[in-house]
């Protein structure tokens, strides 16, 4: 199959790349391929709008593990007073949740980072929204009767390899453990479905977390353990890996987890290496999401950020879900041009122009141009 002039403009940074890259293949469903084994795909921009399970990107830490659904229970134990070992059918017994909600890699945008820093370089479209359908994570809780004390709720996948650097203690499964809170929220699920289909084994079959508003690191594939914790969960997950630095009072920085999705806009409709024509009104769009906030308003600058204008907003104010945006712009001065979209989101924050460099490799949202010449 042959990349689109498009594909191949975003794919094109990533040739010097230190990690193993494919940039210039594409899987049979039209994903991008940014790991072959242990599988990573990427969604091309222009198939953001389209949606659908075929065209939403994968991420694995470790190859897809074999689940034999016929034995398959999910444990819960730990810090409650009843372990439980649920059936996939014993789940489908609960009262089932269906919500939208979008999904986005923690490192989402990777490649645009500079200087350079290790990990999947992803352009933008490690990002999407789907309809799943479970059941809530705060009923399982409820049935295994949480203690006083517990702080952490910790999500175990089947999936299970090491790490060379930071090197693992040996081979571990991959996990993330959230606060008692948040995994009693609404938002945080248990699913079963996809987009009204069984989840498939690339999107974590039989069973995968949600956790609304955060990022995708917290939505364990192949789960197969919840162990609820009276302390918080320091893993190798939490530590070395999808964690950034926090500034105490005093200016001194702590090691935290990576949670909340941040403020983001995307331009879609153009990408870098697009030719416009001078004078003629163009469409632009594209969609914006604020993780746990809503979003409020889209702003788009056709001038590197000298000036903004507003766009209209489309889709009904949702949480945890994206919006899509849209305005025209007349181009009148031949030449260069760098376009840039912000989010604001109703908590009134706003996209950065520069990148926190405390956020080490993840939560990427600064403003990253989209460089289009006008003719």
């Amino acid at each position: 199959m042959t990349l689109s002039r498009r594909e191949l403009l975003c794919a094109a940074p990533l040739a010097a790349a230190a990690v193993p890259l494919f940039a210039s293949a594409v899987a049979a469903d039209s994903l991008i391929v940014r790991m072959q084994e242990p599988r990573n795909l990427e969604t091309p921009l222009g198939d953001l709008l389209k949606g659908g399970t075929e065209k939403f990107y994968v991420r694995s830490h470790f190859a897809v593990p074999s689940v034999d659904l016929k034995t398959f229970k999910l444990t819960v134990e730990g810090h409650v007073e009843n372990k439980l070992e649920l059936t996939l059918d014993d789940l489908k017994k609960m009262e089932t949740v269906t919500r939208e909600i979008v999904l986005e890699c923690a490192g989402n945008g990777r490649v645009f980072l500079v200087p350079q820093v290790k990990g999947l370089q992803w352009g933008h479209g490690a990002v999407g929204i789907a309809k799943w359908t479970g059941v809530r994570l705060g009923a399982i809780l409820e049935r295994a009767k949480v203690k006083a004390g517990a702080v952490d709720v910790v999500l175990l996948g089947a999936d299970k390899g090491t790490i060379a650097d930071p090197a693992t203690p040996g081979a571990i499964n991959f996990d993330r453990g959230i606060p008692l809170a948040k995994a009693k929220k609404d938002e945080t699920l248990i699913v079963w479905n996809m987009n009204d289909e069984a989840l498939t084994a690339a999107h974590g079959a039989p069973l995968r977390a949600i956790v609304g508003g955060w990022y995708g690191m917290a939505a364990v594939k192949w789960l197969t353990r919840i162990v609820v914790l009276d302390r918080p969960h320091n893993s190798f997950w939490q530590t070395f890996d999808y964690s950034i630095w926090i500034r105490d009072a005093a200016g001194l920085p702590q090691l935290a987890p990576v949670t909340a999705i941040q403020p983001k806009a995307l331009i879609i409709s153009l990408a870098t290496g697009d030719a416009v024509d001078a004078g003629k009104g163009i469409i632009v769009s594209g969609k914006a999401w604020a993780g746990e906030n809503r979003v409020a308003k889209v702003e788009f600058s056709p001038d590197g950020g000298k000036s903004w204008i507003g766009a209209a907003i489309r889709d009904e104010k949702q949480d945890f879900g994206w919006r899509t945006w849209s305005l025209v712009w007349t181009p009148a001065a031949k030449g260069p041009a760098k376009l840039l979209a912000r989010c604001i989101d109703d908590k009134g924050n706003t996209q950065p122009d520069k990148r926190d460099p405390d956020r080490r490799s993840y939560m990427i949202n600064h403003l990253i141009p989209t460089e289009v010449t006008v003719k």
